[in-house]
């Protein structure tokens, strides 16, 4: 009778969605941990904590530069989220948990310095935000500073490790590249799809939809390599993570494979059900070739799209879910529930877009 009640409580869009998330969780899965959300203060306490002490040296470095006494710097961090979840996971079980935060501490700001890399590369400065006014250049210069901390703090992070993560680390980080450099010849089938070219179309179904890979990510079973955009969108996200967790691995930390699944699919999902739908207009309008638009080229009609995404955003979570269960991960759980209730699929047009 309880997990019923739990569902509707979910449902109830004036429950904040932190509450729903946890009750959504327990009506799904039958797993309801009273000490969930205390663990998750702790892990945000101390994370953001490690954010901070990076983000102090980044503000003493642009104080200097321009001559200021003090700066306030920001820059967005949610992607450091499967850290957090990471973290929790090794808190409940382990008894001395220093190397652990201090692992946590090393990936957290390499997610954070790839990060950055990528908006260097893409040009984009509008994250890196300061309390004194800037322009064009100030912005750039600004970007390049920050990164340039993380990067030096990254490399000296390392050297404490042997040198299997720093390898793992570039691994992940030259196939995420690599995904980046098909950018151009995705955006150029894009383009031709919509114009109503039909061998584009295929060739977006083929490639990006239904791609294989050379050789099967292990952290996949053989349903995993079913699901639509899969080695698109791991090699464009995904494999981050997956090589996050084997750097904790290396680094001596016993981490379940099903954990492992339930951060990849997690991310995979969010990133199609939260950034790519709500992105759907602006990357549409830009010719940026994603799950979301993507559907919109290959659907017969806008409703079928809508649905298309929506099922295909769920598929991930559900199975992130199912595999966070398994790794008495109830806080991965949580945080996925949290995902899948934080979208919006009521912005996506029920139309086709015009050519």
């Amino acid at each position: 009778m309880l997990r019923p009640a739990a569902g509707r409580l979910a449902g109830v869009e004036r429950v904040p969605t932190a509450v729903r998330a946890v009750f959504g969780y327990y009506a799904e899965s039958g797993v309801f941990d009273a000490h969930s959300l205390a663990l998750k203060r702790r892990v945000d306490s101390r994370v953001d904590g490690m954010v901070r002490e990076a983000f102090s040296v980044v503000e003493a470095e642009i104080a200097e530069e321009y001559g200021h006494e003090y700066v306030a710097f920001s820059y967005d961090t949610k992607l450091v989220l499967p850290a957090k979840l990471t973290l929790g996971y090794l808190y409940r079980r382990l008894d001395d948990y220093r190397e652990a935060e201090q692992m946590t501490r090393l990936a957290v700001e390499a997610l954070i310095d790839g990060d950055m890399r990528d908006a260097l590369n893409d040009y984009e400065y509008e994250d890196f935000e300061v309390d004194f006014p800037t322009d064009a250049e100030d912005r750039r210069r600004i970007a390049e500073l920050a990164q340039s901390v993380l990067q030096r703090r990254v490399d000296e992070q390392f050297e404490a490790y042997d040198d299997e993560l720093r390898e793992i680390y570039d691994w992940a980080v030259g196939i995420s590249e690599a995904h980046q450099d098909e950018d151009e010849e995705f955006r150029a089938l894009m383009q031709r799809a919509n114009a109503g070219d039909k061998i584009a179309g295929e060739a977006i179904r083929d490639r990006y939809k239904f791609g294989q890979f050379d050789e099967n990510p292990d952290v996949f079973d053989a349903t995993d390599l079913e699901l639509p955009y899969l080695k698109t969108q791991y090699d464009r996200v995904g494999v981050i993570y997956d090589g996050m967790i084997e750097m904790y691995r290396a680094a001596g930390f016993e981490i379940e494979t099903a954990f492992k699944r339930s951060i990849v699919l997690a991310i995979i999902g969010a990133q199609i059900w939260l950034d790519d739908l709500d992105d759907y207009e602006v990357d549409f309008a830009e010719g940026q070739l994603t799950p979301v638009t993507a559907e919109y080229l290959l659907a017969d009609s806008g409703s079928e799209a809508r649905s298309a995404v929506v099922e295909i955003s769920e598929s991930y979570l559900d199975r992130a879910r199912e595999q966070a269960t398994v790794a008495d991960s109830t806080l991965t759980g949580i945080a996925t529930e949290y995902i899948h209730r934080d979208g919006t699929p009521g912005v996506l047009p029920r139309q086709l877009p015009e050519s």
